[in-house]
């Protein structure tokens, strides 16, 4: 195993230049930061806001009251449907080697014929071990997976359950931060992301999860800096990465650079657009961003809205009997740049098991809304009187279902699309750093040919959500990334 010389360092000055810069102290940063770390490296974190996490992050926005305040679940299925769940189950179990693993991307910078061949053998014990586990999947169940992928998601639930509103609360882990419909086909695939996680629950909110990785990465040697907001990827004469550049004008030397931002953010925006072949950065200008999708609303109440149990999430897309249906209606609002009239609700009381989180006889609520379109037909979200508008049709919404909520409610936090890309660098407010449909999973993830983390900048590698496999707070993209980063470290000590 390649080692590099391990240190901490407590101020950015302390060092001329670093092993590995990681641009963003998200999870995914962090998780990347941590393995590198323990393999020895000099790493430094740069995040632009005052406390690490992105979007998985604790915040106390009203004294006494700590909110989640943008990612606020590790795993959105709830348990109670075992004959389905086992099912998803048997598909997650065989996804699990593909999270775990980068892409079998072409390489692009293989020369010498040993090289070649052994990257070709690589490839085809991928492709063995992915065939030998279908074929222990057996037809049928194969069969279901495609169905799966491809469908939309009121077909899979149609065929497995007859209760509407049932079928709708399901049916929420298909549409949860995304612009499409229940009817979109393709949206099945969202159902099975959205249960692939694996860890249990912790108190402290969804910043616990990041403190943690943080820690990890601390105690590995890591050095981790807030209110460092990076303006700019420097690149050599030779098309190589350097370091990067904060907006205070400091430089931050390094050969390796990992962006757990955006695509988009990271080469439109960091890096000088002549820096890339034109024919990347035409794919890179054509990822969906589009958000249509969540408004998150984060809420002080002086008491508990009733009827309220533990791990209760409320459905409110109307008052009327749930269907699918209405969660389509509401797609349909946002797709002609309206704000949904009946929108999708999901609300959570994470307070009721983690009192650690508000003051006693106090709750924290979660709301995560859908949908909002980034861009409004008439009028911004920069207008305090709509964004008033839409906060209070939301309550009223709840009222009919837990009577004296409005009442309750002490003070909130409203985050649009516009204010997830302001606040956390979501770009176009896609809290999976672009889209999930099939054309953007896998070896097409973020663009075709450039699936495995690397880019066409010698030493630049992306790490988040952006990349395979993929959204959610689950540190896959910043594991496999650290993998290929060392990887590639090893070849060139070797040489």
């Amino acid at each position: 195993m390649w080692r590099g010389r391990r240190r901490a360092f407590s101020t950015l000055s302390s060092v001329s230049k670093w092993d590995a810069v990681v641009v963003g102290g998200g999870h995914n940063g962090l998780t990347a930061a941590a393995y590198l770390a323990r393999s020895g490296l000099s790493v430094a974190v740069l995040e632009r806001r005052h406390v690490i996490g992105g979007a998985a992050v604790t915040e106390e926005l009203v004294p006494g009251f700590r909110f989640s305040r943008c990612s606020y679940l590790q795993s959105l299925l709830r348990p109670s449907i075992i004959k389905y769940e086992k099912q998803l189950q048997t598909f997650c179990n065989f996804m699990d080697s593909l999270l775990d693993s980068p892409t079998p991307e072409i390489r692009h910078d293989v020369e010498s014929l040993t090289d070649r061949l052994k990257d070709k053998l690589q490839k085809s014990v991928f492709w063995s071990h992915r065939l030998q586990q279908a074929l222990s999947l057996g037809q049928k169940d194969i069969v279901d997976f495609m169905e799966l992928l491809v469908s939309p998601a009121s077909k899979v639930l149609n065929n497995w359950f007859e209760g509407d509103v049932l079928k709708a609360t399901l049916a929420t882990d298909a549409v949860i931060g995304s612009t499409a419909s229940v009817h979109t086909p393709g949206s099945g695939y969202v159902l099975l992301h959205h249960v692939m996680g694996e860890t249990g629950g912790d108190r402290g909110g969804m910043g616990s999860v990041s403190l943690a990785i943080s820690n990890a990465a601390r105690e590995a040697g890591a050095h981790i800096i807030t209110n460092a907001e990076v303006a700019q990827l420097m690149v050599d004469d030779k098309g190589a990465v350097n370091g990067v550049m904060l907006a205070d004008g400091t430089q931050v030397q390094s050969s390796v650079v990992l962006s757990n931002a955006t695509p988009y953010r990271t080469f439109m925006e960091l890096l000088p657009q002549n820096a890339l072949p034109e024919d990347f950065l035409c794919a890179i200008k054509n990822l969906d961003y589009s958000s249509k999708g969540p408004t998150k609303i984060n809420i002080a109440v002086d008491n508990c809205p009733s009827p309220a149990r533990a791990n209760t999430l409320v459905i409110v897309p109307r008052p009327s009997p749930v269907r699918m249906e209405e969660i389509d209606l509401a797609c349909r609002d946002a797709w002609n740049g309206l704000p949904s009239k009946q929108p999708l609700i999901e609300m959570t009381i994470p307070s009721v098991l983690d009192t650690t989180i508000s003051p006693p006889g106090k709750h924290v609520i979660n709301l995560f809304v859908q949908y909002t379109p980034y861009k409004l037909l008439e009028g911004s979200w920069e207008d305090p009187t709509l964004r008033e508008a839409f906060a209070q049709r939301c309550f009223s919404l709840i009222d009919e279902y837990a009577s004296g909520f409005s009442s309750s409610i002490i003070e909130y936090d409203m985050l649009t699309p516009p204010d997830l890309e302001k606040e956390f660098g979501l770009t176009g407010g896609n809290i999976f750093h672009g889209a999930m449909g099939l054309d953007s999973l896998f070896l097409m993830r973020p663009v075709k040919g450039w699936s495995d983390y690397r880019t066409p900048l010698q030493g630049l590698y992306l790490c988040g959500s952006g990349t395979h496999p993929g959204g959610g707070v689950m540190g896959a993209p910043g594991r496999n990334a650290a993998h290929v980063v060392l990887q590639d470290m090893k070849k060139l000590t070797a040489s």
